[in-house]
């Protein structure tokens, strides 16, 4: 049977998690989350009020992550505080404690905060992004897999989506090379992206943006910017065509280390808060 895109990045990082010790822990905590997302975007697939575009007139259809979030899609945040609280570390878990006591309007307020900050990222790295991001994430991505709106001009820096940042690169096969695009940290999209610039700040001389590789996993590699000090990691799927991008990415802790150590700073973390 095919796999879905949830599916197929669980056993990804079930396969990384049993080959790399250091990545084990933090690939075993998000297989837990990525069955709940899994769980949570089919039930909105299958739910009358399900994330389409449509009903919100003009805008929404331009514009879909401009409409506003749903209430009732709190009723379901509680799941997500339980999964955490089973399977995560120790500051999640009492996080999830602390959410679970403030009731449904402070998970409404908080997922709304998440929700609405597009531009400015209203929530700092820490257990309240992590919560509001693996909740929504399921409804950005059925948002955006049912949208029809389409961009045109210079390639965007942010997704064309939800304007979020992008969480890491990839190289796909084209010809005798690789084409380069930039996946949405947030609703997961994927768009193209000119191979020798950062997708920080634009500088285009490729003396300022050095790349480095560890041994560890070859296909993975940090593309940093001396001009911002930023970086961003991206995945050679044309030296592992089995690799899931996003899992990958996560499972390659030695190379965050490698660059905060050299003083850079991730254009955006993961999901992971790495």
């Amino acid at each position: 049977m095919p796999q879905n895109e949830w599916q197929r990045r669980i056993a990804r990082a079930e396969e990384l998690g049993a080959q790399h010790s250091f990545a084990a822990e933090i690939l075993r905590f998000y297989v837990a989350i990525a069955r709940f997302q899994e769980e949570f975007y089919g039930e909105l697939g299958r739910s009358p009020d399900r994330p389409s575009v449509g009903g919100g007139g003009v805008e929404s259809e331009s514009e879909p992550f401009a409409r506003p979030l749903l209430p009732e899609l709190t009723g379901r945040f509680r799941r997500l505080l339980s999964v955490v609280e089973e399977n995560g570390p120790d500051p999640l878990r009492e996080a999830a404690r602390e959410l679970r006591d403030g009731g449904e309007d402070s998970h409404f307020q908080l997922l709304t905060a998440f929700w609405n900050g597009n531009e400015t990222g209203a929530l700092p790295p820490g257990p309240h992004d992590f919560f509001a991001r693996a909740f929504l994430q399921p409804y950005a991505a059925g948002i955006r897999s049912r949208s029809s709106m389409r961009w045109s001009g210079p390639t965007p820096y942010r997704c064309p989506f939800c304007k979020r940042k992008p969480g890491l690169g990839v190289l796909r096969p084209l010809g005798d090379g690789g084409q380069r695009s930039l996946v949405c940290s947030f609703c997961l999209a994927e768009w193209e992206f000119r191979r020798i610039v950062c997708p920080g700040c634009g500088e285009e001389n490729h003396a300022k943006l050095p790349v480095y590789t560890a041994e560890e996993l070859k296909h993975v590699r940090v593309e940093g910017c001396d001009s911002c000090r930023s970086y961003i990691k991206t995945v050679d799927l044309t030296k592992s065509g089995l690799a899931e991008p996003i899992v990958d990415e996560m499972a390659s802790i030695p190379l965050d280390l490698w660059a905060q150590k050299q003083g850079y700073t991730k254009l955006q973390c993961n999901l992971m808060q790495l």
